[in-house]
């Protein structure tokens, strides 16, 4: 074991608080949820238990519903803002432990898959694998009840790209003012250029207050809604993840949820191809609230490649299009490009490189035969950490590491990419 595998391995072991991962240290001090499915990945390269385990602790905070939240305390601390004491879904929900109200990029099932392929644990597999069914209901009935093939996010923060210039024109709609008294802990931990802005967060909880008031019940959710969009991002995770949970019902021999999740499946991959738009070689999200496309540059336009067989002249496109992104770049791919005019190197999700979706680019990419482009971002994702450590995120001009350190999903991105490397 090479001493970046060792050093990567001991992250996870360090942000281990007892059987969940957190993000690092102090900044992020609960269980998130697409930060886990990603960690339970890295966990599977070395301990399958630990594996298994991270997953299970992130269903304790279930809902009722099928819905998983996107932040689980299971232990206080003052680190972090906004904490229980701003969501008040326990108010509402009689469950242990408390949670925030919201969801993230649901890459649960194709975590369970990962895990299961490489060490078929059914009895436990079964079990993560009824959540993660009830998950996707929840999401194709509170996200998507016109039954577009699109889910919607009715927050950034669902999105996991909480300041994505994608989110600018939408926002505008959404009130400054709130109830709450604006602690920000985020910034005593890390630089303000690399954070979201004031404004940003005066939003953020402004529409926390909104579901807040709507006793976190969906359907009120959708209706008072300011903020509103089907995201290709969320859609196109939730549509691989959805195939990865119909691998797993035939490997289970679990007849009808395999038709159930057929179904599922089509309509998500039916909405996704509804979203491509060949004069900006990628795929686009949708303002529910204004009707109109969101024609931003962002990540977000290469995330639907995980669940769509593009045809030959797509592929070509994107192909082109990831190559004008990263030209000029010491790293790629960064979320927002070099020339948009939304572009900051070092603001969270309006620049930098993150490994977690370079990892998701790079499997869409092997998805749809284009392997060389793959096998050069993950090359560059591996040197990129061997340079500048396992920082949250990295400045694509300079390389320069930044926001959190000894970051766990990043850790777990080295480790599966670097397994995935050392196979080729």
């Amino acid at each position: 074991m090479c001493d970046k595998t060792k050093e990567a391995c001991s992250i996870l072991a360090q942000n281990d608080r007892g059987g969940y991962t957190v993000p690092t240290h102090d900044l992020y001090p609960f269980q998130w949820n697409w930060d886990s499915a990603f960690v339970a990945m890295g966990f599977a390269t070395f301990n399958v238990d630990r594996a298994y385990q991270e997953l299970e602790r992130l269903v304790e905070g279930q809902w009722n519903d099928g819905m998983i939240p996107h932040i689980i305390f299971h232990q206080p601390s003052d680190t972090y803002f906004p904490g229980p004491d701003v969501w008040r879904t326990d108010q509402h929900r009689q469950t242990k432990p408390t949670t925030s109200g919201i969801t993230q990029p649901p890459v649960f099932g194709t975590a369970l898959r990962y895990i299961y392929a490489r060490h078929n644990i059914r009895e436990r597999t079964l079990i993560l694998f009824n959540a993660a069914l009830r998950s996707h209901r929840w999401w194709l009935t509170a996200r998507d009840p016109d039954q577009c093939g699109l889910v919607a996010i009715l927050h950034p923060w669902e999105s996991g790209s909480d300041n994505s210039p994608a989110w600018d024109e939408a926002l505008l709609r959404v009130s400054t003012t709130t109830k709450t008294d604006i602690q920000r802990q985020d910034t005593k931990h890390v630089n303000a250029t690399m954070r979201p802005r004031t404004i940003d967060y005066q939003r953020f909880i402004h529409l926390v207050e909104t579901y807040r008031e709507c006793d976190w019940n969906p359907k009120k959710q959708w209706l008072a809604a300011p903020f509103k969009v089907a995201d290709v991002q969320i859609t196109a995770i939730l549509a691989r993840a959805t195939a990865d949970l119909l691998w797993l019902a035939s490997e289970l021999h679990l007849t009808e949820e395999m038709q159930e999740l057929s179904t599922m499946h089509c309509r998500l991959i039916r909405g996704l191809q509804s979203r491509w738009r060949e004069n900006l070689r990628g795929f686009v999200s949708l303002d529910l609230i204004s009707g109109k496309d969101i024609e931003k540059s962002t990540q977000a336009c290469f995330i639907p490649l995980i669940a769509l067989k593009l045809e030959d002249y797509q592929c070509e496109m994107v192909r082109k299009e990831i190559d004008r992104w990263c030209h000029g770049l010491i790293l790629g791919v960064p979320t927002t490009p070099l020339f948009s005019s939304d572009f900051e190197s070092k603001r969270y999700w309006r620049g930098p490189v993150w490994a977690i979706i370079n990892w998701l680019i790079a499997d869409g990419l092997r998805y749809n035969q284009l392997r060389d482009l793959a096998v050069n971002i993950e090359r560059n994702t591996i040197d990129m950490i061997e340079r500048n450590g396992f920082c949250e995120y990295f400045d694509p001009i300079t390389g320069e590491g930044l926001g959190g350190n000894a970051f766990s999903w990043t850790a777990a991105a080295y480790l599966v990419l670097k397994h995935r490397l050392e196979l080729l």
